[in-house]
């Protein structure tokens, strides 16, 4: 269990994964409720990578596609909206996680059942002082390569 007391732990977690070789065809999937830190998360990760530009919640878009600095392909999904399975295949969605690049998943119990086993899932809990408690669970070796660097 991570503990994540400032943005700035956030922030140092991200840039350990984004050091990593394992990250590049990784699906990680974060959980955690409204407001808990899934998107900031994933905002520090992106800039760690070197995405430019603004950093979206894809909330109504479901995902949202960039281009790491060194050429990855990451895809960031939030299925808090999902709720049409017809939509998995029409938006193409199993082609991407069938394809090369990072996928990050807000929400991903709202598409089980059509989601891959994730590499990493982050559970992330926030109490009112805004301290972040971060429960990880590693479901491949590259996940238990990522989990090892999380937790360092």
């Amino acid at each position: 269990m991570l503990r994540w007391p400032s943005e700035d732990d956030t922030a140092a977690c991200a840039r350990r994964l984004a050091a990593l070789p394992a990250l590049r065809n990784a699906f990680i999937a974060l959980h955690g409720d409204l407001g808990a830190g899934k998107t900031t998360f994933v905002r520090h990760l992106l800039r760690a990578l070197g995405v430019q530009g603004r950093i979206k919640s894809p909330t109504y878009a479901v995902v949202e596609p960039h281009d790491a600095a060194d050429g990855l392909a990451v895809y960031h999904f939030d299925f808090y909206r999902f709720d049409d399975p017809r939509e998995w295949d029409d938006a193409g969605f199993r082609e991407l996680f069938a394809g090369p690049g990072l996928k990050l998943a807000e929400w991903p119990e709202k598409a089980a059942g059509m989601l891959p086993p994730a590499d990493l899932d982050l559970r992330i809990e926030s109490d009112a002082d805004g301290l972040r408690t971060v429960q990880l669970h590693a479901a491949s070796a590259a996940g238990g390569t990522l989990l090892e660097a999380a937790a360092a």
